[in-house]
């Protein structure tokens, strides 16, 4: 069965993207969300790809949302 990236119920703080990419790559998500804030301090562009992966990645259907 093939892997599919969604965003994270279980691992979220705002919308799941940093929990989601580390459930796909098998990675903390904590260390994904460090990358994430060192990517928006140097380039700038962090928040925007965020609010773009929030909208493109779906939810994941088996985790609980509230």
């Amino acid at each position: 069965m093939a892997k599919r990236l969604y965003r994270s119920g279980k691992n979220k703080v705002l919308g799941g993207v940093c929990g989601g990419l580390g459930e796909y790559f098998d990675l903390d998500p904590v260390i994904v969300r460090l990358f994430w804030v060192l990517f928006a301090l140097i380039y700038g562009s962090g928040i925007l790809v965020y609010l773009i992966a929030w909208i493109i990645i779906p939810r994941n259907p088996r985790h609980p949302w509230k």
